[in-house]
């Protein structure tokens, strides 16, 4: 795509956010990116990526702990960065600092991030920094969402990150002829902003995977955003009022499904891809028998998954949606690759106290189609559909032909009655706590979150366990009469 700048515009910015390790799309935009540079010159492209491009899920990410996305984004050109959740709350921080730390050759930004143990940055991380791209100076100031406590396990102090902006615009607005923030909050947060706080001329918007094919003009800030999972680039053309001297902006939402994926970018992906699948063929059991999985019904890998939720949180109960396990696995060798193509959402283990009225809820919801069927997206998931509910430390006795929410016969716990009055320890999942699915579960209290270990890594420390497997097995869920 070959067009001309206005006279009256200096710099093209070009901006991706929430690629979500859809390498292949970014490969695609490296592509579009060398283009836009070989047509108005490396001085006047700017590129930025505002978080969420390290995801988990993909076999090369999992398999390089992130570093086939930075070679992606390095070969690329980008110059700014703004980690997302799915950088700050999957990679351990010692990872980061090797990926982002030691591979990235651009500007790592968190203006709401701190290590909790100094309260300082670390060095790679800047709260904000100031490009010449045109015979502009451009400032650029990063934020993440503040998911303070999950962060917190990993060592990391998030802070207001609009107080940040705040902050940092004082310091910068006078230096810079554009401030932009990089924003990894979501659009209502991004809006605030923009309504908030005085001074800033752009704000490029991520996380909450909203597409601005037309940009938002807030009082006197300019809001973009690219959608989500690479399908398109933005881009901003920027230039400067001969009256006023302030910036203006041109913007529009670029599809890259028809563009060639760049031959470099492509040879990154296949070299790291050869590179994970050594690295995730690693054997972590055998199997003598196959533990099947299904998202309909009871299975033995998903009671496996809950014993296990179970154990790690030292529980009386252990609840977890079927739809977590994308398939079951087989009789003899278990690879960290099988493990991982199946269970690829980056979902941790959580511990709460959940009255057993709710937990009947759940339970008897469970057992209606419109919540075993119910498709589920975000929150880091990474299945279809939510699936029924596997557990362990109940017998559940149910009439299949009972009213909805009156199907559930008896119900014991570890051999004794269940008392819906009654506060039980409950070993499940985060996801839930956000209100996900089976919603009675979001009123769990005295939630404790266990990161950085991911469901998967309970099922590989389960099946070292031939008694659980062994449990597994037995039924939970008793249909009257069988």
């Amino acid at each position: 795509m070959r067009r001309t700048l206005n006279e009256s515009m200096k710099v093209l910015l070009l901006h991706s956010n929430d690629i979500h390790s859809r390498l292949e799309q970014a490969a695609k935009m490296a592509g579009y990116i060398a283009d836009q540079r070989r047509v108005y010159g490396s001085d006047r492209v700017l590129v930025v990526d505002c978080g969420d491009h390290m995801d988990r899920m993909r076999l090369e990410t999992e398999g390089s702990d992130g570093l086939v996305n930075i070679e992606l984004l390095n070969a690329a050109g980008y110059e700014a960065f703004v980690p997302g959740n799915n950088e700050g709350l999957t990679y351990p921080m010692g990872s980061l600092a090797e990926s982002l730390g030691k591979r990235a050759r651009f500007a790592v930004l968190g203006a709401n991030m701190r290590v909790m143990a100094t309260g300082e940055r670390p060095e790679w991380l800047q709260p904000g920094t100031i490009v010449k791209k045109g015979g502009l100076s451009i400032g650029l100031i990063g934020v993440t969402a503040a998911f303070a406590d999950f962060y917190k396990l990993l060592g990391w102090q998030v802070t207001d990150p609009l107080e940040a902006v705040r902050e940092q615009v004082r310091a910068m607005r006078s230096h810079t002829d554009v401030l932009v923030v990089m924003s990894h909050l979501g659009l209502p947060l991004d809006r605030r902003m923009a309504e908030e706080i005085e001074g800033i001329d752009l704000i490029l918007g991520g996380h909450t995977h909203h597409l601005l094919e037309e940009p938002l003009v807030v009082g006197r800030t300019t809001i973009c955003a690219a959608g989500k999972f690479g399908e398109r680039i933005g881009r901003v053309e920027i230039g400067l009022d001969p009256a006023g001297s302030r910036p203006v902006f041109r913007a529009e939402c670029v599809p890259v499904a028809a563009f060639p994926e760049d031959a470099a970018a492509a040879g990154i992906i296949g070299s790291y891809r050869e590179a994970g699948e050594r690295r995730l063929s690693r054997v972590i059991a055998r199997l003598d028998a196959p533990l099947p999985a299904s998202t309909e019904r009871e299975s033995p890998l998903g009671n496996l998954l809950a014993a296990g939720l179970r154990r790690h949180a030292d529980a009386e109960i252990g609840i977890v949606n079927a739809g977590q396990l994308l398939g079951g696995l087989a009789k003899g060798d278990v690879t960290a690759g099988q493990l991982h193509a199946l269970c690829p959402s980056p979902i941790n283990p959580c511990r709460m106290k959940l009255a057993g009225s709710l937990i009947r809820q759940a339970l008897e919801e469970s057992l209606l189609d419109e919540f075993t069927a119910m498709p589920i997206r975000g929150f880091g998931f990474r299945g279809e559909v939510l699936g029924a509910l596997a557990v362990d430390g109940l017998d559940i006795v149910y009439d299949p032909d009972g009213p909805d929410y009156g199907k559930i016969r008896s119900i014991s716990v570890n051999g004794s009655p269940f008392d819906e009055r009654r506060q039980y320890v409950v070993g499940t999942i985060d996801m839930f706590t956000f209100g996900v699915g089976y919603k009675s579960l979001r009123e769990g209290r005295e939630i404790r979150y266990y990161l950085p270990e991911f469901i998967r890594d309970i099922v590989a420390d389960c099946l070292g366990d031939p008694d659980l497997i062994s449990r597994s097995r037995q039924k939970r869920w008793k249909a009257v009469g069988t």
